[in-house]
């Protein structure tokens, strides 16, 4: 992207020097046009009105538009209409079979997309919702297959992020929105990662500033007999456990490399996830051990991701995810620490083993698919 574009986001105009599209792998029978983006800040609930309704209706009328979440900021569409949706998959590059997300602005509007609310959903929903939290239940059959991969379920959140409610509310549909990215790249957590993927793909680029969580929402099915985590969020485990009361099991793709034939109810088990151009790969040991590993390494384009503690005794250069046993921070660093490493030339990135606790599972989930499962027990 030229030094031009990289200023739009300031002054909120676009550039037609970087409207570049590249045709879906998966979907080669259709083509991604070249679009006008505009750049809209949408970081004020009430001053903002007119922009969140002008996205609104950009979405309703079949557009598409990158918008904040509380996570990470999501390429959005019309969940009812299937070419809308179908562009989704053309713009990201992403398998058909890889499920999306709708997004509701009210809990009352969960009736209408799946077959009954169960207990367990209801328990969630008020203990977790608005927030980052996403439900596999039984479709209703009111959102096309194409949304749900052709499965019988869908799964559904209401986002925490007022601005992104009231784009929801003020659309009048469910909304499909995977996170705004070329697929396999790091999700976005600013409006300028929209711009890096995105420019010239989408109708609109809403700018709300930094996501607070970082990673993407906590899914759970619902649809088994004991309520399974697919993908690991700022939700935790533990939390649900405790508003449920009963077992939860954790699926078996948070930590392992599945099938490539497998089929998926949420997005995240399979395919190349959150990868930076550069190779990761984690090196799991102590401060000590890790040390002399990457003294080891001598090439100038290898650099290491590490946490705060060990910054001083860094024999390569990195960067620091924040405190080893902050994982909060951990979570909101770590999508734009990665697309920092590919902007600084990384070639080669060690990334320590982060902490599996709470959120931490979330970053350890990331990393591990960010590294292609590559893992050097020191």
């Amino acid at each position: 992207m030229s030094k031009k574009c990289r200023n739009i986001v300031r002054i909120f105009t676009s550039c037609e020097r970087c409207t570049v599209a590249k045709p879906c792998q998966f979907l080669s029978n259709l083509e991604t046009e070249k679009i006008n983006t505009k750049i809209l800040s949408v970081k004020n609930l009430q001053t903002d009105t007119d922009v969140i309704q002008l996205i609104a209706n950009t979405l309703r009328n079949g557009g598409l538009a990158a918008i904040p979440t509380e996570t990470v900021y999501g390429i959005a569409a019309n969940a009812l209409d299937e070419k809308a949706v179908s562009r989704i998959f053309s713009v990201k590059g992403r398998p058909q079979d890889n499920p999306l997300i709708v997004h509701i602005a009210d809990i009352e509007d969960l009736d209408a997309l799946v077959q009954n609310v169960t207990p367990n959903a209801q328990k969630l929903a008020e203990a977790f919702w608005a927030g980052a939290l996403t439900m596999v239940l039984p479709s209703s059959g009111l959102i096309p297959k194409s949304v749900n991969a052709g499965l019988d379920t869908i799964a559904v959140r209401m986002p925490g992020l007022p601005v992104a409610r009231e784009i929801i509310r003020r659309a009048g549909v469910p909304i499909a929105a995977p996170s705004a990215n070329i697929s396999g790249k790091p999700s976005p957590t600013t409006a300028q990662h929209c711009v890096d993927d995105l420019w010239g793909k989408v109708d609109i680029i809403a700018d709300g500033g930094e996501c607070a969580v970082g990673v993407e929402s906590t899914v759970i099915s619902l649809v088994t007999n004991t309520p399974r985590i697919l993908r690991p969020g700022s939700i935790t485990p533990k939390q649900i456990t405790e508003v449920l009361g009963c077992d939860i099991e954790i699926d078996e793709a948070v930590f392992v490399e599945i099938e490539k034939n497998a089929q998926v109810s949420s997005p995240g088990m399979k395919y190349k996830h959150y990868s930076p151009k550069a190779s990761v790969t984690i090196l799991d040991g102590d401060t000590e051990q890790v040390m002399k590993y990457l003294s080891e390494q001598n090439d100038s384009d290898v650099w290491a991701l590490v946490f705060d503690e060990d910054v001083p005794f860094l024999p390569i250069r990195g960067l620091s995810l924040g405190k080893f046993d902050d994982v909060n921070e951990q979570a909101f660093r770590l999508f734009a620490a990665l697309r920092e490493l590919d902007e600084k030339g990384a070639k080669q990135i060690y990334a320590r083993m982060p902490n599996k606790e709470d959120v931490g599972l979330a970053v350890y989930n990331r990393m591990i698919k960010a590294a292609g499962f590559r893992v050097i027990v020191l």
